[in-house]
């Protein structure tokens, strides 16, 4: 009678299959989850268990809370969906002391009933979630050693003077595995590189100059046959690795002497560094009224802005402001610029169309007029402040384009980031999109 209970008991459980890659080489992890659910699979058909659904992920076990598929099947659980767990082995499903102790308290509560692996069964009895506790711990043990055993092995590695990581552009990396961690040169990008650093250093070109010279007149590919992106760019430039130092690991100031050949000298490392770092400095300390508020009709780019000087008969010089698309999605885009002064005329003619933020708009001229109000009662000794009359009289919109003409630069941006048309800039003439804005996320002043 004993037997037959506990055999209707078993037949009660619902099972998830649960199949984890193992800490094998890359090529054969997808192998590996398929012969997990092959054997499993064989092993609830032997023992006449219940699968109800299977569950796969790739994601390591090492820290806690890190895996959704094992996440949302403990959240199944809970629900009472699945009362057994069929997995490989019981490092499956962890190797941290975080999500063993959430399986221990699956089995307290009554939740999990049972846990199966190719090997052994797990129930709600002390002995066996003693084993099971166990299991996992020497799991965890074994990931601690073997990050202390890499991270010993990498210090040795950098202090020979080798890169432990990939190759950067314009190395190759050493196959044969006496020579691991070796890099050496790649004959057909490292010019290429050291031209880049040229240009900058010479030729005074931006980071965004050498990424349309290498995109458009070289048509220049990484090893995976991808286009160098902008960001990648500025890491080339700003990688020591090509005059000979690196730092292991990044920040915390411990340089080494690599045994790689450099690509490029420190000095000409350093010239192109300062001139992007000057580059970097004129960008953050110009500010200008309406960059970032505008996108190019052309090339939907943004819209940047960039100082002139003339001049004029009298040695004095004149400033003017020009605005034009940034070209970030097309180099060669063709809209033209426009004089700040004509911008902010075409503006105005319009502000009268947009569907300006009223809210935001009007509490700042609400304040304005109480400003002025104390002026003129304190300094001009006027007894009288603004009627509501007068008041009223005060168009929103007339103020708006007061701050166009005479606001300060935070001023001008206010308004701009408090409207609710998108402005589009085409061939010197500003048009006006309708769009919604999120009211959290409008443009704040500092």
């Amino acid at each position: 009678m004993e037997t037959t209970r506990q055999e209707d008991e078993q037949k009660a459980i619902k099972y998830v299959l649960y199949a984890r890659k193992s800490s094998e080489s890359e090529e054969r992890q997808i192998l590996s989850i398929d012969s997990q659910i092959k054997e499993m699979l064989e092993l609830a058909e032997r023992e006449k268990l219940e699968v109800v659904a299977i569950r796969r992920e790739s994601h390591s076990a090492k820290d806690t809370g890190q895996r959704e598929v094992y996440n949302e099947l403990i959240k199944d659980v809970r629900a009472g969906k699945f009362t057994g767990i069929i997995t490989w082995a019981a490092d499956r499903l962890s190797r941290n002391a975080g999500d063993l102790g959430v399986v221990v308290d699956l089995m307290d509560q009554g939740y999990l009933k049972e846990i199966r692996t190719h090997g052994q069964t797990f129930t709600n009895s002390p002995n066996e979630k003693f084993l099971l506790m166990i299991l996992g711990s020497t799991a965890k043990l074994e990931n601690d050693h073997r990050g202390v055993n890499v991270k010993r092995g990498l210090r040795t590695r950098v202090e020979m003077g080798l890169w432990p990581g990939m190759a950067p552009i314009g190395y190759l990396d050493q196959k044969a595995m006496d020579k691991k961690c070796q890099k050496i040169l790649d004959v057909e990008r490292a010019p290429i590189i050291k031209q880049m650093f040229e240009k900058v250093a010479y030729e005074k070109y931006s980071g965004r100059k050498v990424y349309h010279w290498l995109l458009h007149e070289l048509n220049f590919k990484t090893r995976g046959n991808k286009t160098l992106s902008l960001s990648g760019v500025h890491r080339v430039l700003n990688n020591t690795f090509y005059y000979g130092k690196f730092e292991f690991p990044k920040g915390t100031g411990k340089w080494y002497d690599g045994k790689h050949k450099p690509i490029i000298t420190q000095d000409l490392f350093e010239k192109a560094s300062a001139q992007l770092q000057r580059d970097q400095i004129v960008l953050v300390n110009k500010e200008f009224a309406f960059t970032r508020l505008m996108t190019c009709g052309l090339c939907e780019s943004g819209v940047c802005a960039q100082e002139k000087f003339k001049q004029l008969k009298d040695g004095t010089h004149a400033k003017y402001v020009y605005y034009g698309c940034t070209r970030g999605k097309d180099r060669h885009c063709k809209n033209k610029y426009i004089r700040e002064e004509e911008l902010i005329t075409q503006l105005i003619k319009i502000v009268d169309k947009m569907d300006i933020n009223m809210l935001g708009v009007k509490c700042r001229l609400e304040d304005e007029l109480k400003r002025f109000s104390k002026f003129q009662r304190i300094v001009l000794g006027s007894e009288s402040e603004l009627s509501p009359d007068r008041q009223e009289e005060v168009n929103i919109r007339t103020y708006a384009k007061y701050l166009l003409k005479e606001g300060s630069i935070t001023e001008k941006r206010y308004l701009l980031g408090n409207m609710k048309s998108k402005l589009v800039y085409e061939n010197r003439v500003v048009k006006m999109m309708e769009q919604p804005i999120d009211p959290q996320n409008q443009f704040e002043v500092a």
